[in-house]
């Protein structure tokens, strides 16, 4: 009786599909997903390597860039009666002398920039403070370069015999 209902076909179909069932189950279930998260991680992965699609690096690049552009930023009317007058306050509070601001010399600037010089005198540590803080002043330029020269006429001042060049850059607006 039991010959009639399990003939050799159709006891092997039905384990070949009992095998499948069970090795999708095991096997190939756990890897198609494996492999669906893969190319959706890829795809993930190529969309945020383009800047493009990134507008969060892009505002925190331009705010970056805006911060350093305001160190530069004086305004060029302004620069000889403002910047000037911090500076050389930031100056006395260290008994540094404001000596001479020339004027503006035309090959110092170009289009967006100019470069504005100034003399200080004092001696060497007092010197170094007032740099140090000219570097914090806003609206006055960046220091640009720094020149140290001993004075000629020692007669006078005694402390004082170190003149400190000062060449500011600043960005015209």
């Amino acid at each position: 009786m039991y010959r009639r209902y399990f003939k050799k076909e159709y006891v092997f179909i039905s384990a070949i599909i009992i095998l499948l069932i069970i090795c999708y189950q095991f096997a190939f279930k756990e890897t198609i997903s494996a492999w669906q998260l893969n190319k959706q991680l890829r795809y993930q992965l190529q969309q945020s390597s383009d800047v493009s699609m990134q507008p969060g690096y892009m505002e925190r690049k331009n705010a970056n860039l805006s911060r350093i552009l305001d160190l530069y930023k004086a305004d060029t009317l302004d620069f000889r009666n403002n910047a000037i007058s911090k500076i050389s306050s930031v100056a006395e509070t260290d008994n540094v002398k404001l000596a001479e601001a020339p004027t503006r010399d035309p090959i110092y600037s170009n289009g967006q920039f100019f470069i504005q010089r100034l003399d200080l005198e004092g001696d060497y540590f007092s010197l170094m403070k007032v740099f140090d803080r000219l570097g914090q002043i806003k609206d006055a330029g960046i220091v640009r370069s720094v020149v140290f020269k001993q004075k000629r006429d020692r007669k006078k001042e005694k402390g004082k015999d170190l003149v400190m060049e000062l060449y500011f850059e600043v960005l015209n607006r």
